[in-house]
């Protein structure tokens, strides 16, 4: 009679052999340890700017100005960091900063995320229209003088709109979030649509809580772009008291290599290390962000990039 039985077990003790055995061979061991040094030394290069970024932050002007600042302060100094934060309006500009990356980054995620839920959908009429009237911009712009003609035109010229409204929808951001949602299991929209919820039912309780990943990822991309962006304001803006921090940054980097409106004495009298106190004054509240959505972040774009 033939044998119908299932195959034999899996033997487990003679795989872990093998496996103990692949461990203690020599190029097993000699793969580990170039392995570990490859990446001790990709992670000494991708930090030691980082280092070096916060120890000029600290150091002298004379010994960052002779290259002796490394990893390590040199001449530990604050004279540049507290010139700083002692102005009264660099804290007014970070708090404009805060609002308006906050508002930008919410009312973009709400127009980015039913944008791309509406073109996910393949039965939609005019969706390639919509579709490449999105592509388009991502290629043409109206230019400089026009942008600023409309914004004026439009009212928004020293309000927080003339910054939020222009960027409200990142096409890159829209493409990556419109994949995510066409790879979404059509099976748990019908059931719901069955169940008697709505198109915005089923958007707000099945598939934005199913989609944290690309969602997290989505605010990071816009929370460090409203948040690093000046140029608009600069632009756009003519009241020092509505600045964003980054713009009153970039007068005091101006200011002090004597091309600038100077905001005060002892800003302007700043030297070498002024760029890194800048950097590491802007940076440090995404620095601070970034870990508690780092998990998302790859996952997210991965899944927003199987499909086109």
């Amino acid at each position: 009679m033939v044998n119908t039985t299932s195959s034999a077990p899996l033997d487990v003790a003679g795989v872990r052999t093998s496996t103990r055995q692949i461990r203690s061979t020599p190029g097993y061991r000699a793969f580990t340890i170039a392995n570990f040094g490859v990446l001790v030394l990709v992670g000494a290069l991708t930090l030691y700017p980082f280092l070096n970024l916060a120890a000029r932050a600290f150091s002298a002007e004379a010994a960052i100005s002779a290259g002796e600042v490394f990893v390590w302060p040199v001449g530990f100094n604050t004279t540049t960091l507290l010139s700083v934060v002692e102005q009264e309006m660099f804290w007014l500009n970070y708090r404009n900063t805060i609002v308006y990356t906050v508002v930008a980054t919410v009312i973009a995620m709400a127009l980015t995320t039913t944008f791309a839920y509406v073109l996910s959908k393949k039965h939609l009429k005019g969706r390639a229209f919509l579709i490449g009237l999105a592509l388009f911009t991502m290629f043409f712009s109206g230019g400089l003088i026009p942008n600023y003609m409309l914004i004026t035109g439009l009212g928004f010229k020293n309000t927080m709109w003339a910054i939020v409204l222009p960027q409200a929808i990142n096409v890159f951001n829209l493409l990556i979030m419109k994949s995510f949602f066409e790879n979404f299991p059509a099976e748990l929209e019908e059931a719901a649509a069955i169940d008697g919820l709505s198109t915005y039912g089923i958007l707000f309780r099945i598939v934005l809580p199913l989609s944290k990943a690309v969602i997290a990822t989505m605010v990071l991309f816009y929370a460090v772009a409203f948040w690093n962006s000046w140029f608009p304001a600069f632009l756009f803006m003519d009241e020092p008291s509505l600045y964003p921090v980054t713009v009153f940054l970039r007068n005091i980097i101006a200011g002090a290599s004597g091309t600038g409106e100077g905001l005060s004495d002892s800003a302007v009298q700043i030297g070498a290390n002024i760029k890194a106190v800048t950097t590491i004054l802007t940076v440090l509240p995404i620095v601070c962000l970034y870990p508690f959505i780092q998990k998302y972040f790859v996952s997210g774009v991965m899944l927003g990039s199987v499909k086109g």
